[in-house]
Protein backbone atom coordinates (compact mmCIF):
# COMPACT_ATOMS: atom_id res chain seq x y z
CA UNK A 1 0.00 0.00 0.00
CA UNK A 2 1.63 3.31 -1.08
CA UNK A 3 2.65 5.55 1.80
CA UNK A 4 0.61 8.51 0.53
CA UNK A 5 -2.52 6.36 0.32
CA UNK A 6 -1.79 4.94 3.77
CA UNK A 7 -1.56 8.42 5.23
CA UNK A 8 -4.81 9.51 3.63
CA UNK A 9 -6.58 6.52 5.17
CA UNK A 10 -5.00 7.24 8.56
CA UNK A 11 -6.05 10.89 8.43
CA UNK A 12 -9.61 10.00 7.43
CA UNK A 13 -9.79 7.32 10.14
CA UNK A 14 -8.74 9.73 12.88
CA UNK A 15 -10.96 12.53 11.64
CA UNK A 16 -14.09 10.35 11.46
CA UNK A 17 -13.94 8.23 14.62
CA UNK A 18 -12.55 5.20 12.84
CA UNK A 19 -14.77 5.32 9.76
CA UNK A 20 -13.37 5.56 6.26
CA UNK A 21 -14.66 5.41 2.71
CA UNK A 22 -13.18 4.08 -0.50
CA UNK A 23 -12.10 0.42 -0.62
CA UNK A 24 -12.36 0.10 3.19
CA UNK A 25 -15.89 1.49 3.50
CA UNK A 26 -18.04 -0.69 5.73
CA UNK A 27 -15.13 -2.95 6.64
CA UNK A 28 -13.49 -3.57 9.99
CA UNK A 29 -10.37 -1.42 10.07
CA UNK A 30 -7.85 -0.53 12.76
CA UNK A 31 -4.62 1.42 12.90
CA UNK A 32 -1.58 -0.49 14.13
CA UNK A 33 1.43 1.50 15.30
CA UNK A 34 4.66 -0.47 15.55
CA UNK A 35 8.23 0.47 16.41
CA UNK A 36 10.71 0.05 13.57
CA UNK A 37 12.88 -3.04 13.97
CA UNK A 38 15.97 -1.14 12.83
CA UNK A 39 15.06 2.55 12.99
CA UNK A 40 13.19 2.59 16.29
CA UNK A 41 10.77 5.04 14.67
CA UNK A 42 7.00 4.74 14.82
CA UNK A 43 5.09 3.38 11.83
CA UNK A 44 1.30 3.37 11.61
CA UNK A 45 -0.48 1.03 9.20
CA UNK A 46 -4.22 0.65 8.44
CA UNK A 47 -5.19 -3.02 8.65
CA UNK A 48 -8.33 -5.06 8.36
CA UNK A 49 -9.08 -7.18 11.41
CA UNK A 50 -11.28 -10.04 12.57
CA UNK A 51 -12.53 -10.45 16.14
CA UNK A 52 -11.95 -13.68 18.03
CA UNK A 53 -13.72 -13.21 21.34
CA UNK A 54 -11.91 -10.41 23.17
CA UNK A 55 -8.92 -10.65 20.82
CA UNK A 56 -8.27 -8.97 17.49
CA UNK A 57 -6.63 -10.86 14.62
CA UNK A 58 -4.66 -9.20 11.83
CA UNK A 59 -3.12 -11.00 8.87
CA UNK A 60 0.31 -10.33 7.38
CA UNK A 61 -1.03 -10.69 3.86
CA UNK A 62 0.73 -7.72 2.24
CA UNK A 63 -1.81 -8.05 -0.56
CA UNK A 64 -0.61 -11.56 -1.35
CA UNK A 65 3.03 -10.51 -1.69
CA UNK A 66 5.76 -13.12 -1.37
CA UNK A 67 7.33 -11.16 1.51
CA UNK A 68 6.04 -10.46 4.97
CA UNK A 69 4.99 -6.81 5.47
CA UNK A 70 7.32 -4.43 7.29
CA UNK A 71 4.93 -4.05 10.22
CA UNK A 72 5.22 -7.79 10.89
CA UNK A 73 9.02 -7.63 11.12
CA UNK A 74 8.63 -4.62 13.42
CA UNK A 75 6.40 -6.40 15.92
CA UNK A 76 8.71 -9.40 16.02
CA UNK A 77 11.44 -7.06 17.24
CA UNK A 78 9.14 -4.91 19.42
CA UNK A 79 5.96 -6.74 20.51
CA UNK A 80 4.50 -3.70 22.27
CA UNK A 81 2.21 -1.95 19.80
CA UNK A 82 -0.55 0.66 19.79
CA UNK A 83 -4.02 -0.09 18.46
CA UNK A 84 -6.57 2.49 17.33
CA UNK A 85 -10.04 1.11 16.71
CA UNK A 86 -13.12 3.29 16.45
CA UNK A 87 -12.62 5.98 19.08
CA UNK A 88 -10.40 3.83 21.30
CA UNK A 89 -6.61 3.84 21.54
CA UNK A 90 -4.77 1.32 23.69
CA UNK A 91 -1.55 -0.64 24.04
CA UNK A 92 -1.32 -4.29 23.07
CA UNK A 93 1.10 -7.18 22.84
CA UNK A 94 1.35 -8.60 19.31
CA UNK A 95 1.70 -12.38 19.32
CA UNK A 96 1.86 -14.31 16.02
CA UNK A 97 0.09 -17.65 16.29
CA UNK A 98 1.98 -20.83 15.46
CA UNK A 99 1.25 -24.36 14.33
CA UNK A 100 -2.23 -25.75 14.79
CA UNK A 101 -3.47 -22.61 16.53
CA UNK A 102 -2.40 -20.48 13.58
CA UNK A 103 -4.28 -22.77 11.17
CA UNK A 104 -7.45 -22.73 13.27
CA UNK A 105 -7.38 -18.94 13.61
CA UNK A 106 -6.75 -18.51 9.89
CA UNK A 107 -9.82 -20.63 9.17
CA UNK A 108 -11.88 -18.30 11.37
CA UNK A 109 -10.46 -15.29 9.57
CA UNK A 110 -11.30 -16.76 6.17
CA UNK A 111 -14.87 -17.46 7.24
CA UNK A 112 -15.24 -13.78 8.13
CA UNK A 113 -13.15 -12.39 5.25
CA UNK A 114 -12.81 -14.93 2.38
CA UNK A 115 -10.39 -12.72 0.45
CA UNK A 116 -7.52 -13.83 2.70
CA UNK A 117 -7.84 -17.34 1.26
CA UNK A 118 -7.08 -15.89 -2.17
CA UNK A 119 -4.02 -14.11 -0.81
CA UNK A 120 -2.78 -17.37 0.72
CA UNK A 121 -3.38 -19.28 -2.49
CA UNK A 122 -1.27 -16.79 -4.41
CA UNK A 123 1.94 -17.20 -2.38
CA UNK A 124 4.12 -20.00 -1.01
CA UNK A 125 4.72 -18.23 2.30
CA UNK A 126 2.44 -18.92 5.24
CA UNK A 127 0.49 -15.74 5.96
CA UNK A 128 1.09 -14.76 9.60
CA UNK A 129 -1.92 -14.54 11.89
CA UNK A 130 -1.14 -12.00 14.62
CA UNK A 131 -3.16 -11.88 17.84
CA UNK A 132 -3.40 -8.43 19.43
CA UNK A 133 -3.73 -8.88 23.19
CA UNK A 134 -4.76 -5.79 25.08
CA UNK A 135 -2.13 -4.82 27.65
CA UNK A 136 -2.82 -2.99 30.90
CA UNK A 137 -1.99 -0.65 32.56
CA UNK A 138 -0.29 2.15 30.63
CA UNK A 139 3.19 3.04 31.82
CA UNK A 140 3.60 5.41 28.91
CA UNK A 141 2.40 8.43 30.82
CA UNK A 142 5.29 8.19 33.30
CA UNK A 143 7.34 10.62 31.28
CA UNK A 144 4.55 12.08 29.19
CA UNK A 145 5.57 9.56 26.51
CA UNK A 146 3.76 8.87 23.30
CA UNK A 147 4.38 6.24 20.70
CA UNK A 148 4.10 2.50 20.37
CA UNK A 149 6.53 1.68 23.16
CA UNK A 150 5.26 4.31 25.57
CA UNK A 151 1.58 3.73 24.97
CA UNK A 152 2.05 0.01 24.87
CA UNK A 153 3.93 -0.27 28.11
CA UNK A 154 0.29 -0.90 29.04
CA UNK A 155 -3.16 0.49 28.39
CA UNK A 156 -5.58 2.81 30.12
CA UNK A 157 -6.79 1.76 33.53
CA UNK A 158 -10.19 0.88 32.06
CA UNK A 159 -13.66 2.13 32.89
CA UNK A 160 -12.82 2.72 36.57
CA UNK A 161 -11.36 6.02 37.67
CA UNK A 162 -7.66 6.34 36.96
CA UNK A 163 -4.96 6.95 39.56
CA UNK A 164 -5.33 10.19 41.49
CA UNK A 165 -1.69 10.52 42.46
CA UNK A 166 1.75 9.22 41.51
CA UNK A 167 1.69 6.65 44.31
CA UNK A 168 -1.40 5.00 42.81
CA UNK A 169 0.16 5.20 39.35
CA UNK A 170 3.36 3.53 40.53
CA UNK A 171 1.42 0.72 42.19
CA UNK A 172 -0.59 0.26 38.98
CA UNK A 173 2.59 -0.10 36.90
CA UNK A 174 4.26 -2.40 39.42
CA UNK A 175 1.16 -4.61 39.57
CA UNK A 176 1.28 -4.97 35.80
CA UNK A 177 4.99 -5.85 35.83
CA UNK A 178 4.47 -8.47 38.53
CA UNK A 179 1.54 -10.00 36.66
CA UNK A 180 3.47 -10.11 33.37
CA UNK A 181 6.42 -11.82 35.01
CA UNK A 182 4.04 -14.47 36.35
CA UNK A 183 2.53 -14.79 32.89
CA UNK A 184 5.97 -15.40 31.37
CA UNK A 185 6.64 -18.07 34.01
CA UNK A 186 3.44 -19.93 33.16
CA UNK A 187 4.15 -19.79 29.43
CA UNK A 188 7.73 -20.97 29.98
CA UNK A 189 6.46 -23.98 31.94
CA UNK A 190 3.92 -24.77 29.20
CA UNK A 191 6.54 -24.39 26.45
CA UNK A 192 9.12 -26.64 28.09
CA UNK A 193 6.48 -29.23 29.02
CA UNK A 194 5.36 -29.33 25.39
CA UNK A 195 8.94 -29.74 24.22
CA UNK A 196 9.54 -32.57 26.66
CA UNK A 197 6.42 -34.36 25.44
CA UNK A 198 7.57 -34.25 21.80
CA UNK A 199 11.01 -35.79 22.00
CA UNK A 200 12.42 -38.91 20.38
CA UNK A 201 12.54 -40.32 16.84
CA UNK A 202 9.38 -39.87 14.84
CA UNK A 203 7.79 -37.58 17.40
CA UNK A 204 5.39 -34.98 15.98
CA UNK A 205 6.44 -31.33 15.98
CA UNK A 206 6.21 -29.57 19.32
CA UNK A 207 3.17 -27.31 19.76
CA UNK A 208 3.79 -23.74 18.67
CA UNK A 209 4.46 -22.04 21.98
CA UNK A 210 8.01 -20.79 21.48
CA UNK A 211 7.10 -17.61 19.62
CA UNK A 212 4.31 -16.88 22.07
CA UNK A 213 6.74 -17.15 24.99
CA UNK A 214 9.30 -15.05 23.14
CA UNK A 215 6.83 -12.23 22.40
CA UNK A 216 5.52 -12.03 25.95
CA UNK A 217 9.01 -12.14 27.41
CA UNK A 218 10.22 -9.41 25.05
CA UNK A 219 7.14 -7.34 25.86
CA UNK A 220 7.84 -7.64 29.57
CA UNK A 221 11.50 -6.70 29.09
CA UNK A 222 10.60 -3.71 26.88
CA UNK A 223 8.10 -2.44 29.42
CA UNK A 224 10.49 -2.89 32.32
CA UNK A 225 13.28 -1.08 30.48
CA UNK A 226 10.95 1.79 29.57
CA UNK A 227 9.72 2.08 33.16
CA UNK A 228 13.20 2.15 34.68
CA UNK A 229 14.57 4.49 32.01
CA UNK A 230 11.70 6.90 32.67
CA UNK A 231 12.35 6.81 36.40
CA UNK A 232 16.09 7.38 35.97
CA UNK A 233 15.60 10.25 33.53
CA UNK A 234 12.55 11.99 34.99
CA UNK A 235 11.10 10.81 38.29
CA UNK A 236 14.25 10.30 40.34
CA UNK A 237 15.93 13.64 39.40
CA UNK A 238 12.69 15.50 40.17
CA UNK A 239 12.37 13.78 43.56
CA UNK A 240 16.04 14.43 44.34
CA UNK A 241 15.49 18.18 43.79
CA UNK A 242 12.32 18.38 45.88
CA UNK A 243 13.20 15.86 48.61
CA UNK A 244 16.97 15.94 49.33
CA UNK A 245 16.54 13.47 52.21
CA UNK A 246 15.74 10.79 49.62
CA UNK A 247 19.15 11.07 47.96
CA UNK A 248 20.55 7.81 49.36
CA UNK A 249 17.29 5.96 48.63
CA UNK A 250 17.22 7.14 45.02
CA UNK A 251 20.87 6.18 44.53
CA UNK A 252 20.17 2.68 45.79
CA UNK A 253 17.07 2.34 43.60
CA UNK A 254 19.08 3.39 40.55
CA UNK A 255 21.71 0.76 41.44
CA UNK A 256 18.94 -1.83 41.68
CA UNK A 257 17.83 -0.83 38.17
CA UNK A 258 21.27 -1.78 36.87
CA UNK A 259 21.19 -5.11 38.71
CA UNK A 260 17.78 -5.95 37.26
CA UNK A 261 18.99 -4.88 33.82
CA UNK A 262 21.92 -7.32 33.96
CA UNK A 263 19.66 -10.23 34.83
CA UNK A 264 17.19 -9.11 32.19
CA UNK A 265 19.96 -9.09 29.58
CA UNK A 266 20.90 -12.67 30.37
CA UNK A 267 17.28 -13.73 30.15
CA UNK A 268 16.85 -11.91 26.84
CA UNK A 269 19.94 -13.64 25.43
CA UNK A 270 18.27 -17.00 25.99
CA UNK A 271 15.38 -15.87 23.78
CA UNK A 272 17.67 -15.81 20.73
CA UNK A 273 16.68 -19.43 20.18
CA UNK A 274 13.98 -20.23 22.68
CA UNK A 275 13.20 -23.44 20.80
CA UNK A 276 16.47 -24.97 21.97
CA UNK A 277 17.05 -23.01 25.18
CA UNK A 278 18.02 -25.13 28.15
CA UNK A 279 14.92 -25.33 30.39
CA UNK A 280 16.86 -25.38 33.67
CA UNK A 281 19.01 -22.40 32.71
CA UNK A 282 16.00 -20.42 31.45
CA UNK A 283 14.07 -21.09 34.66
CA UNK A 284 17.13 -20.19 36.75
CA UNK A 285 17.43 -16.81 35.01
CA UNK A 286 13.68 -16.27 35.33
CA UNK A 287 13.88 -17.06 39.06
CA UNK A 288 16.75 -14.55 39.44
CA UNK A 289 14.72 -11.92 37.59
CA UNK A 290 11.69 -12.61 39.79
CA UNK A 291 13.65 -12.29 43.04
CA UNK A 292 15.59 -9.18 41.98
CA UNK A 293 12.58 -7.40 40.53
CA UNK A 294 10.20 -8.27 43.37
CA UNK A 295 12.74 -7.10 45.95
CA UNK A 296 13.28 -3.87 44.02
CA UNK A 297 9.58 -3.14 43.56
CA UNK A 298 8.84 -3.79 47.24
CA UNK A 299 11.71 -1.53 48.30
CA UNK A 300 10.67 1.27 45.95
CA UNK A 301 7.09 1.17 47.17
CA UNK A 302 8.18 1.20 50.82
CA UNK A 303 10.39 4.25 50.35
CA UNK A 304 8.58 6.32 47.72
CA UNK A 305 4.84 5.78 48.10
CA UNK A 306 4.47 8.12 51.10
CA UNK A 307 6.03 10.97 49.10
CA UNK A 308 4.35 10.16 45.80
CA UNK A 309 0.92 10.08 47.46
CA UNK A 310 1.13 13.86 47.75
CA UNK A 311 1.83 14.43 44.05
CA UNK A 312 -1.29 14.55 41.82
CA UNK A 313 -1.53 12.43 38.70
CA UNK A 314 -1.37 13.50 35.97
CA UNK A 315 1.24 15.96 37.27
CA UNK A 316 0.23 19.60 37.18
CA UNK A 317 2.47 21.40 34.66
CA UNK A 318 4.49 24.29 36.09
CA UNK A 319 3.19 27.77 35.46
CA UNK A 320 5.09 29.72 32.78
Amino acid sequence: MPLSFNQSVIDEFRANQGKVGGPFEGGDLLLLTTTGARSGAEHTTPLGYVRDGDLLLVIGSAGGSHRHPAWYHNLLAHPMVRVEIGTQTYGAIAVPAEGERRDLLFERVVRAAPGYADYQAGTDRILPVVVLERSEPDAGAEAGATGATGAAAGAAAGPAAGPANLAEKLVEIHTWLRSQLGHVRREADAHFAARAAHQGPGAPPAPGLGLQLRQHCLAFCESLTFHHTSEDAHLFPALADQYPHLSDVLTRLADEHRTVARVQGELSALLADVGTADPDRFRTELDRMTVELTTHLDHEEEKLLPVLAGIPYPPVPPKP
